[in-house]
């Protein structure tokens, strides 16, 4: 049997992670793991908690007994039971898709792709090997919000819980985003912000890097600029050309997209502001 989880965050104040347990302990709940964390620059407490409970008389009316005994304006959820849904959009590139197909074909995330969604016609031969559904929306001779439109209208029947950005190649916008909030996954070729815009590993080739890295962030309506859920980083040398830092570059993606995504599936991220919180 698998643990629910129960997710937390309030006002910090002496007394809560006895006061959540407590009404755990009330239903009959097993509690099997919990982690907690206070932010003390904007007194936050955050706390997520697996347990174990029989039935539905350990999680019906769960959240709101729960918010009951804590500060006012508590956020409480109960994470729900079953694989997530998620949608992957890519353009040409096919290496973090590639990593994230194979994953989901070994059952190694607790999600199920329920399609890819691009904007080039290239990888649907490869996609459709794992009978995943493969959408092409084409921008061509669309402007943005034309092309958003039509992506929404394929995206939001399919009931996604996570987007995630799998080299996609295009800047998605205010509105499209607004309909998604911390619900989209990006993965970026650098430490955030260094190297923005194009031929990344080219401009680290210039600057002699020492490093070279990836960032998955969260999107937001300012490019590149989302809280950061995971970091990646793999030591080079001035015996590498940029040839060689982009190939280097695509496995510390490819490793860096699939840590966010397992830890944003198994709820335990949380936004702090700008930033993240997260019980690993």
């Amino acid at each position: 049997m698998r643990p629910r989880v129960l997710l937390v965050e309030c006002e910090d104040r002496p007394g809560l992670v006895h006061g959540v347990t407590g009404v755990l302990l009330k239903r009959g709940a097993n509690v099997v793991g919990n982690q907690e964390f206070v932010d003390r620059t904007a007194s936050r407490f955050f706390m997520r908690t697996e347990f174990e409970a029989q039935g539905a008389l350990g999680v019906d009316g769960l959240e709101a007994e729960t918010a009951a005994i804590l500060p006012a304006g508590a956020q409480v959820r109960l994470v729900p039971a079953g694989p997530r849904r998620i949608v992957v959009m890519v353009s040409r590139e096919h290496h973090c898709l590639s990593d994230l197909l194979v994953r989901s074909h070994f059952g190694e995330f607790n999600a199920t792709i329920v399609a890819v969604v691009s904007n080039h016609e290239g990888l649907r031969g490869f996609v459709e090997r794992f009978d995943v559904p493969f959408h092409v929306v084409s921008a061509d001779g669309l402007d943005r919000s034309e092309h958003e439109a039509r992506l929404l209208d394929v995206i939001v029947p399919l009931g996604v819980d996570t987007l995630v950005l799998a080299k996609y190649m295009r800047v998605l916008g205010p509105t499209f985003v607004a309909r998604f909030p911390s619900q989209i996954v990006n993965i970026h070729h650098s430490f955030l912000p260094a190297f923005v815009g194009a031929r990344p590993y080219h401009q680290a080739f210039a600057r002699g890097v020492k490093v070279i890295g990836a960032t998955a962030h969260f999107v937001t309506d300012e490019l590149d600029a989302g809280p950061i859920i995971v970091q990646q980083v793999l030591p080079v040398d001035h015996t590498r050309s940029a040839e060689d830092l982009a190939r280097a570059g695509r496995d510390v993606e490819q490793f860096a997209l699939s840590q966010a995504l397992r830890l944003v599936l198994e709820s335990r991220v949380f936004l702090c502001g700008n930033r993240t919180v997260i019980f690993d």
